[in-house]
């Protein structure tokens, strides 16, 4: 959509278009909304100011650029936004060529910018391109953000970059002095006055810049841009993010500086929908809801694996007062909101900072604690070179709690869990364990609540595959449990939420295996591995995990050491490949991953 050409009253209307737009399909399909709606006028601005075909729009995280689809050809197309075979919730440059990056995970937005802006550069394309970044206050706690920003400030290449501060985290304006004195530094007037002051002082040596820096510092100091101006780049803000006519304005100006900017923009989240307006966390990503009420629509009555952590941990907490805990910018997704709220000296959110997450519970390891590191399965990879020097490295006794391992559903590729098994099992020191139910994960939470050693605990998003077997049994370092023992060439081998998934398997079949629930992917129990290969030829591998690395190698590396040659290990864990987004179920039926569909392939086998 060319919106170059619209009037103000027109780029308005628009706005309140892709606001009923976003908030019509996530109210059927889910997904992120406060944020997106409060983004709607600095897109809208962007596209009017800017060119998407040329300039790179970069959204950090992404989940903001619901609006910045609707303005590139996906109007139609929206509606399939989030579903099986449907639009990302997220940029994908396989959808358009106007995304300019894949995001999911926080804080890249700035280094792609560095990025490039460098290769504009390089190819002589300044008098044209000009990168645009769009980053939250929320990313800004990551320190990535401000590794780039060091870097850009001192290369000092032309680059915008958009703060949408909508929790006043960054910044809070102090008073009408304030607002006074940011409107008038993002002026025009301003603008010029500042370029020729600073061609003036050129001609007058170092005293000149000297007083003229001072004079610039104090009419700046009691605005929010002293950090940014330290670091090499220019400030312009706070500006109203929902005034349309002052962010094209500011964007203008910007634009023309040649040099890199930071414009601040203040936000209300859930903006346009009165319901979800505010900082109200529970309307950053939602499922489908009744728009009317704002009341979410009914969801599974089975308890999720997330819940079940928090009872348990809660649980241990209770008992032992050395148990503490940290959670990256997710308490409620991962279930600490609870303890935060009973424990705040004990149990902390670090905002999105993994890599401090990890490091800083390695010092309260030392120091005689035991804390529980619980972050999502996929944001753990940002933190696993601290999780090998900061961690295993001197055999700390951390607990990684790795919420959301497997199919994720709709939020994708750069979101499914599928990989902490593969880069968790190469490092020294670290146990690997997983529940396969909700009395599994109290005992593995008691568990490791007094191991000496570092540990990963794994489980799924939602609730455990439903299966009726046997009572777990207390867990053991390197202890597996035989569940079901038939007289059967077949041993279905189960890990973590595989343990239901091979019971529901065995449902289609009338040949019954033998069912092991392997409850350690590292260590093995290998007194049970060794009966079961005597007993069992051929071994089924039931895992949310990437193959390469996971359950199966492991276990094959094992029968290569003992020279166990007569036995087949079939894998049904993920091939080498991103998963896509949409409903689990259908992401799992297009992977051969439902129950019934690998009964056949174990029948045909």
């Amino acid at each position: 959509m060319n919106i170059k050409n619209f009037t103000l009253p027109q780029l308005e209307e628009l706005s309140q278009k892709i606001r009923d737009r976003i908030l019509e399909v996530v109210s059927t399909n889910g997904g992120h909304l406060s944020s997106t709606l409060g983004a709607t006028e600095i897109i809208v601005a962007m596209h009017k100011v800017f060119d998407a075909a040329q300039d790179p729009f970069i959204f950090d995280v992404s989940h903001q650029s619901y609006a910045h689809k609707l303005l590139t050809e996906r109007w139609e197309e929206f509606a399939t936004l989030r579903q099986f075979g449907g639009l990302s919730g997220y940029t994908k440059p396989s959808e358009s060529d106007k995304d300019y990056f894949v995001a999911g995970h926080s804080s890249t937005s700035i280094s792609l910018g560095v990025g490039a802006a460098k290769a504009i550069a390089l190819k002589n394309e300044q008098a044209n391109r000009i990168p645009v970044v769009v980053i939250g206050d929320g990313a800004m706690s990551a320190g990535m953000a401000y590794e780039a920003m060091n870097e850009l400030g001192d290369r000092k290449y032309p680059m915008v970059i958009i703060l949408n501060d909508n929790e006043m985290s960054i910044a809070k304006p102090i008073g009408a002095i304030s607002r006074m004195l940011s409107s008038a530094m993002a002026s025009p007037f301003y603008q010029r006055f500042k370029r020729k002051t600073e061609q003036f002082v050129d001609n007058f040596g170092e005293g000149a810049h000297y007083l003229a820096k001072r004079f610039e510092e104090s009419f700046k100091l009691i605005t929010p841009g002293i950090m940014f101006e330290e670091m090499g780049i220019e400030y312009i803000g706070p500006i109203d993010g929902h005034d349309l006519k002052s962010l094209i304005e500011t964007f203008e100006i910007a634009k023309g500086m040649g040099k890199p900017v930071l414009v601040h923009i203040q936000t209300i989240k859930g903006k346009g929908y009165e319901i979800a307006e505010g900082k109200h966390e529970k309307w950053h990503g939602v499922s489908p809801f009744d728009l009317k009420s704002g009341t979410a629509n009914a969801k599974s009555s089975l308890k999720s694996a997330t819940q079940i952590y928090a009872d348990a941990l809660m649980e241990q907490a209770l008992k032992n007062e050395k148990i503490v805990g940290v959670t990256a910018a997710m308490p409620s997704g991962t279930g600490l909101s609870a303890l935060m709220e009973k424990y705040p000296e004990r149990f902390w959110d670090v905002a999105i900072a993994e890599q401090h997450a990890v490091t800083s519970m390695g010092a309260l390891a030392k120091e005689g604690f035991k804390p529980f590191c619980t972050i999502y399965s996929t944001f753990l990879q940002r933190g696993f070179d601290q999780v090998i020097h900061d961690v295993c490295l001197m055999d700390l006794p951390v607990v990684f709690a790795l919420d959301r391992a497997g199919i994720v559903g709709e939020d994708g590729e750069t979101h499914q869990g599928a990989y902490d098994i593969s880069f968790l099992r190469l490092i020294p020191n670290m146990t690997l364990c997983a529940p396969r139910d909700e009395l599994s994960f109290h005992q593995i939470i008691e568990f490791a609540s007094t191991y000496e050693h570092p540990c990963a605990i794994r489980y799924p998003r939602g609730a455990f595959a439903e299966a009726d077997l046997i009572e777990s049994v207390s867990y053991e370092s390197g202890k597996s449990q035989l569940l079901i023992s038939n007289d059967s060439n077949r041993l279905f081998i189960g890990y973590g939420n595989g343990v239901g998934r091979a019971a529901q398997t065995m449902a289609f079949m009338e040949e019954q295996p033998s069912l092991l629930d392997l409850r350690f992917v590292k260590p093995l129990d290998i007194q049970m591995l060794r009966q079961m290969a005597q007993e069992h030829k051929q071994w089924y591998i039931f895992s949310d995990s990437a193959r390469i690395g996971g359950v199966g190698s492991a276990l094959l590396e094992w029968l290569s050491e003992e020279k166990i040659t007569d036995v087949e290990v079939v894998s049904f864990e993920y091939d080498d490949t991103f998963i896509k987004h949409g409903n689990t179920r259908l992401v799992e039926e297009s992977l051969g991953l439902l129950p019934e569909q690998l009964a056949a392939r174990v029948i045909g086998g």
